[in-house]
């Protein structure tokens, strides 16, 4: 089972920069693999950074800090495997609006497979969304770019069909890792819910996410 304490060596160690005037601030969106987190942002049409983006390569086990691993693979569900550092310094970037870079990744390949940019274009809201979003809730609260951190909640069942049913549709992985990998998260996924709230998240069904974060952006425009 996934330690949702794990996080990569250095996550907390240091303090992010404060910005003291951002021109834009981060919606965090997390929840379960296959909770709607890509069809709400399409739907809100604000700036997007996706988070799962910076997943590390499948080959990157550097000793002093191994991919972690699961079922003799990989776990992508352990926040090890994925590199804050560089998605917080990509969020600071854009806040401060300059244009970011971003890397590309492939879910199939496991690895990352080139750069694209991003810039917020004068939003005063960005969302950043992927599993491991709750995993920069105090660091951008401590840089003063956070605008609120929102967390999907919906019934297991649901979250398991539809998770299944979109990566085997893209290949993601072999079908037996997504039926076994899936099973373990629908069993572990009122405890993922409640951990990503203890550290900050609002837990809220996607029409009730959507509503709010009109609402924050519209009082984000009004200011």
């Amino acid at each position: 089972m996934t330690d949702p304490d794990a996080v990569q060596p250095g996550l907390f160690d240091e303090p992010a920069h404060r910005l003291p005037h951002p021109s834009t601030r981060v919606v965090l969106l997390c929840g379960p693999s296959g909770s709607g987190k890509t069809s709400l942002t399409r739907r809100l049409g604000l700036p997007v950074l996706a988070l799962d983006d910076f997943y590390r390569d499948v080959d990157d086990d550097r000793p002093q800090a191994p991919l972690p691993r699961r079922f003799g693979i990989v776990d992508w569900d352990d926040p090890r495997s994925w590199d804050a550092d560089a998605a917080m310094d990509c969020l600071l970037d854009l806040c401060a609006g300059r244009r970011a870079q971003v890397p590309v990744y492939d879910i199939s390949l496991s690895r990352r497979t080139g750069v694209t940019h991003l810039e917020v274009d004068g939003s005063p809201l960005l969302l950043a969304e992927g599993i491991f979003a709750a995993q920069l809730v105090d660091r951008c609260r401590q840089a003063g770019i956070l605008a609120d951190a929102v967390c999907l909640d919906q019934r297991p069942a649901l979250t398991f069909w539809r998770r299944l049913g979109r990566d085997l549709a893209e290949s993601r992985k072999p079908p037996w890792t997504l039926l076994r990998r899936g099973l373990a998260l629908m069993r572990d996924e009122p405890r993922l819910v409640a951990h990503w709230a203890s550290l900050g998240c609002r837990r809220l069904s996607p029409p009730a996410a959507e509503a709010h974060i009109h609402a924050l952006r519209a009082q984000a425009s009004a200011a």
